[in-house]
């Protein structure tokens, strides 16, 4: 090319044309967003991760406590509950191996529908009429008792008993002796001989005889293997009035079950099945009934008939009834272990709006300058779409594998689908806030947030409405997702009504601060009760978290704290106070015990008790009613009473009237029997042919030493009633023992036990025999004699709250209120963050001006503080008040673990310090990011100066 001047300028040569794969191609927007904010990015990660992880993890949570507590409820209960057993009668060709058949078939084929266990696994055949042992020198308790026999072929005995003398029994032969092995403890009691024929009496003509050829030791009595087999191991105590006989079992050869059936009159093959309680799971309650329903009387139990060949196939069990208990007190907890994780919900469903607000608000700008660039709506919502998928799939999927792996149960598709819903929302927030930036701007104060919030109010008001209608917690009932929800939506009514009334308090109070001197709170004041646009509305999210977090867990500390109550007046109710001592029917309680008793230390009342079961209350009308009479002391009764909270009244009114032997008795009436008070004096009659008159004290439902009586029953003063009874008038003549106070339990047994009780007279003329064999068979009370027991309220109130299903819920109660406290001081966080741009700039323009750092703090204090303890104020009341809606809905029986008619009613500590817990961990949170990023985020704007 030529110029002017006629000089020629240099062209480059024409290179190589590059193809469409070496053109320029522009970064990709997701690496670029991504590489540009990688904390907040990695910020986002961490919050998805979190949070898809507590929804995967509390469905798992809640899973795996109900099935521990199904679990640890029916192995309570012994595998003789858990046994499915199958009968039928013993044939004339049955034998041994016969039996193993079937026991083969009916394994392989219930075993395909229910878990079954293995150890309590046992066959066999039992005589149904056990034989006396007629032999002479054999031990006899009893000129008209004589020793007794039971007889029967059990599968696997060798692999479960020692043999200690003779063998092992064979077949018997056709005409002969019955050969048997017996237990060595038992032959040592009854005096048999390896070699002895037992005499047993005829069956018409036929002579019933066993020979014992064996003695065995059992390996472990307490295998329950040996449950519902007589009395394998030793020869255990039969009691009938006065007579007393031993009794035990032996055994026979599966050859000889002919032999055996025509011995005991007619035989009963039996195969037990133990269903594995390790095995069952909450959820699938209702298919197990079903499935045992059917092997009960159903098909199941109809193609058993056909397989086994046995039309006279029968089957029992407990396990149903065990089940539909079960499945009642699972259902009746479900809806209060729910209520805590639907706080938690709301909770996070707060925070990840705010997260989405926080993110929306830092790259406004940004999005603006895409769309005056040409940058189309659908266009930037899937490249933020996208940035979202990258930033939260990832954590998402490893916080649903880490509960899945960590929180191992049989059911995962309701945590899948919480996880899924919760990643949706994550991913989804962002772009569904920045969308709002292309909306058309509305006029504040428009007609959209209040219909909004009407119609939340109106769904409260109908959950509400429904709970109160229906009531929680109720056996048989089922978690439904209104009635769980009702305190959140309280929260979510509280936390609106809250936000439009917060701004305006504030705005109050910061007129009030700028009359004073200081700067500090009236700026502080100014800037919570606007937004960052400076308008007078700030932003419900915050304040909504926080005030469903504080309103969730003062709830659930409210249910805690009345189930602790009511599982203590339980206690106290059950046992008649907190300490009562009782005796067998036929004893008294020493005189010594009673007074060295009432002096133990902790005592604050005490009294003896006469219970006479067999009085007669006769009323005016002359008609007579069996009632229980029940003799006290009035004082030590009445402050018994008031303790245990039952049948409580005013001992001045059981004070004697003066006058002689004829003067009528004060007295309290049970309520059955107040109908026939009015037609004249009443009078009560004892056994022993004593009457006495009668006049009204009070009426009461129950009493404390009958909390259930049952029958109508009658209370009088200990002193009066001594002068009309002439039974009474005996030092002994008392037999049961209350107190009340902090007492120690073992010392009443250990007192119980040096007053001499046990010794002879007062157990009867067996006492010896009696005491034996409950220590034989572990039944003994302490050390104490059969009969005798002392009962605490200590001791049963932690036998309630050892209650797997209660401390199931209870966990998730707890669980969940450090999930919302966590997530409310994360909002509060996010909160800050979001305020931190325009924050600094103020700080920074204030510093200038000489703020000094401190007052820099206090600002940023006075700022944030309104907000929290609005909220925690607001969610302290809400809680209050949800307890008092719905309190009297919940049935608290299932976390008590017993029955109970007390409801919830609002508790002002347990709200309260939860409430302050949490508000000062919020504060705490505050002041810790403020020192940590305010003064570096001020030096920053200090260097870049102005920008605003």
């Amino acid at each position: 090319m030529t110029t002017k001047a006629g000089t020629t300028v240099p062209t480059p040569a024409p290179g190589p044309v590059s193809g469409p794969g070496r053109a320029h191609r522009p970064a990709p927007w997701v690496r670029t967003r991504l590489r540009a904010m990688p904390l907040a990015a990695l910020l986002t990660a961490a919050l998805a991760f979190v949070t898809v992880f507590l929804a995967a993890a509390f469905p798992r949570v809640a899973d795996r406590s109900a099935d521990t507590a199904l679990q640890e409820f029916t192995r309570s209960l012994g595998t003789g509950v858990t046994n499915l057993e199958f009968t039928a009668e013993t044939g004339r060709a049955d034998s041994g191996a016969d039996l193993d058949a079937i026991q083969r078939k009916l394994g392989e084929r219930i075993g395909r529908d229910l878990p079954l266990g293995s150890s309590a696994q046992a066959y066999g055949t039992r005589v149904k009429t056990g034989r006396q042992m007629f032999n002479p020198g054999y031990t006899r308790l009893s000129e008209r008792a004589t020793p007794a026999l039971g007889l029967y072929y059990l599968h696997g005995l060798a692999d479960r008993a020692t043999l200690t003398a003779g063998t092992w029994p064979g077949p018997a032969p056709a005409d002969g002796p019955l050969p048997i092995v017996l237990s060595q403890q038992a032959a040592e009691a009854v005096n048999i001989k390896v070699g002895d024929v037992i005499e047993s009496g005829t069956d018409g003509p036929v002579a019933l005889r066993s020979t014992v050829v064996g003695l065995y030791r059992v390996n472990d009595p307490q295998d329950p293997f040996w449950e519902g087999l007589g009395c394998p191991a030793r020869a255990c105590l039969g009691l009938k009035g006065d007579d007393a006989w031993y009794w035990t079992s032996g055994f026979v050869d599966g050859g000889s079950l002919t032999a055996l059936a025509r011995w005991g009159s007619s035989g009963q093959n039996f195969w037990r099945l133990p269903v594995d309680p390790d095995a069952l799971h909450a959820d699938q309650l209702d298919r197990t009934r079903a499935t045992l329903a059917s092997y009960m009387a159903g098909p199941g139990m109809t193609a058993l008939i056909d397989s086994t060949l046995r039309a006279d196939l029968h089957a029992t069990s407990l396990m149903p009834d065990v089940l539909a208990r079960a499945a009642d007190r699972y259902q009746a907890a479900g809806p209060l272990g729910a209520i805590g994780p639907a706080g938690v919900a709301g909770v996070a469903v707060v925070v990840l709006c705010l997260a989405a607000a926080l993110s929306t608000d830092r790259r406004t700008a940004e999005i603006r300058l895409l769309q005056a660039r040409g940058g189309s709506r659908g266009g930037v919502l899937l490249r933020l779409l996208a940035e979202g998928a990258v930033t939260v799939l990832p954590p998402a999927v490893l916080g649903t594998a880490l509960a899945l792996v960590l929180l191992p149960t049989s059911r995962w598709g309701n945590s899948v689908v919480l996880a899924l819903a919760v990643t949706l929302f994550a991913i989804l927030a962002f772009p569904a806030r920045a969308a709002l930036l292309w909306a058309r701007p509305r006029a504040a104060g428009g007609w959209r947030r209040v219909i909004g919030e009407l119609a939340v109010l109106a769904v409260t008001a109908a959950a509400v409405a429904e709970v109160r209608r229906r009531g929680v917690g109720h056996p048989g009932s089922s978690v439904d997702p209104l009635l769980v929800a009702a305190p959140l939506l309280l929260a979510v009514s509280g936390g609106l009504l809250l936000a439009r009334i917060e701004p305006v308090v504030v705005g109050w109070l910061a007129a009030l601060a700028g009359r004073g001197r200081g700067l500090v709170g009236f700026l502080g004041l100014v800037r919570a009760a606007r937004d960052n646009s400076g308008r007078r509305r700030p932003s419900a999210l915050p304040l909504l978290a926080l005030l469903i977090a504080v309103t969730a867990t003062g709830f659930g500390a409210t249910v805690l704290t009345a189930v602790d109550q009511s599982r203590t007046r339980a206690a106290r109710i059950t046992t008649g106070g907190d300490v009562s001592v009782s005796v067998p029917v036929y004893a008294t309680l020493p005189e010594a015990f009673t007074r060295a008793a009432g002096e133990l230390p902790g005592v604050r009342a005490a009294t003896g008790a006469w219970i006479e079961e067999r009085a007669t209350f006769i009323g005016g009308d002359r008609g007579t009613t069996d009632a229980i009479l029940v003799v006290v002391e009035p004082d030590a009764y009445a402050e018994i009473s008031r303790t245990a909270g039952v049948g409580q009244y005013d001992p001045a009114g059981l004070a004697a009237a003066p006058g002689g032997k004829d003067s009528p008795v004060p007295a309290l009436f049970s309520r059955d029997l107040a109908e026939r008070l009015a037609t004249g004096a009443p009078q009560v009659r004892t056994p022993g042919g004593s009457q006495m008159a009668t006049t009204v004290a009070g009426i009461v439902t129950a009493t404390p030493a009958l909390p259930d009586p049952g029958k109508p029953f009658v209370v009088v003063p200990a002193g009066p009633a001594t002068e009309h009874l002439p039974e009474l008038k005996r030092a002994t003549k008392v037999n049961k023992w209350f107190a009340v106070g902090d007492v120690d339990p073992v010392r009443v047994r250990a007192l119980l036990i040096e007053s001499g009780i046990g010794g002879g007279a007062n157990l009867g003329k067996h006492a010896k025999l009696v005491d034996e064999e409950a220590k034989a068979a572990g039944k003994t009370s302490g050390g104490l004699p059969p009969g005798y027991a002392v009962h605490s309220s200590r001791d049963k109130i932690a036998e309630l709250a050892a209650d797997p299903v209660q401390h199931a819920a209870g966990r998730l109660f707890w669980y969940s209120g450090l999930a919302a406290a966590g997530f409310a001081l994360l909002a509060v966080l996010l909160t800050l963050l979001r305020a931190a741009p325009d924050r600094t700039a103020v700080l920074a323009r204030l510093r200038t001006m000489g703020l000094r750092p401190r007052q820099g703090l206090a600002l940023i204090v006075a700022e944030s503080l309104p907000q929290t303890l609005a909220a925690a104020v607001g969610g302290g009341l809400v809680a209050l008040a949800a307890v008092a809606l719905l309190g009297g809905a919940f049935d608290l029986s299932a976390l008590v673990g017993a029955t109970v008619a007390d409801t919830l009613a609002p508790a002002v500590m347990p709200v309260l310090l939860p409430t302050v817990g949490l508000t000062l961990v919020v504060c705490l949170g505050v002041v810790v990011e403020t020192l940590v990023a305010g003064r570096r985020q001020i030096a920053t704007e200090l260097r870049a100066g102005e920008r605003q």
